[in-house]
């Protein structure tokens, strides 16, 4: 039996056998060629026909894991037709005098290494999109059909790494689990596994699949990163032990639909659900959410080519209000920036977008933009329990610049005659450490506050939440972040205001207790994990 370690990044065991996810060989020469205009139609056909395959991924990942994690499909049609790429192709063809296969392959060495050299982690991440996008043309250019890597059985898939286009044309019902020698927890490969509920390790090292083979049977824990390749009998009970303990857990946890969110000792929680796009709302309803404490509406706009209309939005907003039947939905407004970017918004590049020109700093300095989508907000709320939050606040200046502008929405809309309800909650998020700090001033000025506790990591503890190389420095328990946690609790209920956490921590059942005890009153997490913490609230004791 032998032993290896990476990282778990989804947690769940897988018992099976092993089978080594096989790339395409496409081992590119130089040939020269005289005929530069054949080559040149040659790409064209080749991008042509990546264009009808990565449409057929991204509606296979929409169906699979929502259109939030189907939006990398949307970004690779789009370097498609970058035209900084195809113009290096065509120069290289026609100076050098060669095969299109080379070109695009020399294209695709250099710009990969241009992203990743750039300091952007958003930017990093689009060398391997590049490479991805540049296979898949090298392998229509050679006439290679895609690898499907279909299986008989399920298998617990090995590879160095998974393009994204490779995670989603698996069958999912194939495979009992991914083990990668290479990526990061905030990789694409790692974000889909967890919404394809598929156990996941990666970055196991070098080593790991040079020594196994087709066919060994081995043990996947994706809640440690441990994995057992010819496990003996007595790791293999323990490890079927392991597995029914969890699914009978799951099993457990459905019977808990239905019921309060409340401790022993009486003391009630609201559970809500985070979304990202109107496709989400079967898997809020599944999971008996009480309501949406995070519909990310940038969504809404890194999906269009041109800033989405009013009634673009309105729509989308009034679809989910009614899906929700009264309970209550808390939109943000557009978050872009930092590693969320549309190009359509022009935004100049910056050294450290995560503290540049992104969420409210836009809005307030494009009051247009945010005109637009207030109005389309304000008009949804006649129907349904609407709450608006607003990201990336650092000043009581902001907050009240904020209200005046949404003081003129509402009379615009009362002057033009339409609709609005008079009861729509307003609240900021506490992602920076000022917010937290000012939280006594902040609180009189909203009815709630939502605490992002991604970002609010990120700058307590100055680590760069994209950057999976400092991983190790970053802990989400630290005594500051829950300092300034229980901070914004205290200011908040001395002015009336409630609090909740829509932030990766209000999953962290470790911290259920804590944050019970600081006095949150309402924790937003996936809709995956509203169960499992109602379980936790419901065997916590207070007093």
């Amino acid at each position: 039996m032998e032993k290896y370690a990476g990282k778990g990044v989804y947690g769940a065991v897988a018992i099976g056998r092993i089978s080594l996810f096989r790339k395409a060989d496409l081992s590119v020469e130089r040939v020269h060629r005289e005929d530069t205009d054949s080559e040149k139609k040659r790409v064209e056909d080749a991008k042509a026909q990546a264009g009808e395959q990565i449409q057929e991924l991204y509606e296979k990942a929409l169906k699979e894991v929502g259109e939030a994690n189907a939006q990398i499909f949307e970004i690779h049609m789009m370097m498609l037709d970058d035209e900084d790429y195809n113009e290096s192709i065509e120069h290289i063809i026609d100076t050098q005098k060669v095969n299109a296969e080379y070109a695009v392959a020399v294209t695709a060495d250099n710009f990969a290494e241009m992203f990743a050299s750039m300091e952007d982690a958003y930017m990093q991440a689009r060398s391997a999109d590049v490479k991805d996008i540049s296979n898949r043309i090298i392998a229509n250019l050679m006439g290679k059909k895609e690898q499907k890597n279909q299986f008989a059985d399920k298998m617990i898939i090995c590879a160095d790494d998974l393009a994204p286009s490779e995670t989603v044309s698996l069958d999912k019902d194939k495979v009992l689990a991914f083990v990668t020698a290479y990526g990061s927890s905030n990789s694409h490969t790692a974000i889909l596994a967890r919404n394809m509920n598929i156990p996941a390790v990666i970055g196991v090292g070098d080593g790991f699949l040079s020594e196994i083979a087709d066919g060994q049977n081995a043990v996947v824990d994706g809640f440690t990163g441990e994995i057992y390749v010819d496990p003996d009998a007595e790791t293999l009970q323990k490890y079927s032990q392991k597995q029914k303990e969890d699914e009978e857990r799951k099993k457990l946890l459905q019977n808990l639909k239905g019921k309060e969110n409340v401790t022993l000792d009486g003391t009630k929680i609201n559970i809500y659900a985070n979304i990202g796009g109107v496709e989400n709302i079967g898997a809020v309803l599944a999971n008996d959410a009480g309501g949406i404490g995070l519909f990310r509406s940038e969504f809404l706009y890194l999906q269009n080519s041109d800033f989405p209309t009013e009634e673009q939005q309105f729509f989308a907003y009034k679809k989910v209000l009614e899906s929700m039947s009264g309970k209550k939905v808390i939109v943000r407004t557009l978050d872009i920036g930092a590693d969320k970017q549309a190009d359509y918004f022009g935004l100049k590049k910056e050294e450290n977008p995560a503290l540049g020109m992104r969420a409210i700093r836009i809005c307030l300095t494009r009051p247009d933009i945010f005109k637009t989508q207030l109005r389309a907000l304000y008009r949804a709320s006649a129907f349904g329990e609407l709450g608006i939050m607003f990201p990336m606040i650092t000043s009581v200046n902001e907050v009240e610049e904020i209200l005046e502008i949404c003081e003129e929405v509402r009379n615009e809309l009362t002057n033009e005659g339409i609709e609005f309800s008079e009861h729509v909650e307003l609240g900021i998020m506490i992602e920076t450490p000022a917010a937290a700090i000012i939280s006594d001033r902040l609180a009189p000025l909203v009815d709630f506050f939502s605490v992002g506790t991604n970002d609010l990591t990120q700058y307590t503890l100055a680590c760069d939440r994209q950057n999976p190389d400092i991983e190790n420095f970053v802990d989400t328990h630290h005594e500051a972040i829950l300092r300034l946690i229980e901070m914004a609790v205290e200011n908040a209920h001395k002015n009336g205001a409630w609090i909740g956490i829509c932030g990766e921590l209000a999953a962290d059942t470790a911290l259920t207790e804590t944050f019970l005890r600081m006095g949150i009153d309402e924790l937003s997490v996936s809709p995956a994990f509203v169960l499992k913490v109602r379980d936790t609230v419901r065997k916590i004791r207070l007093k």
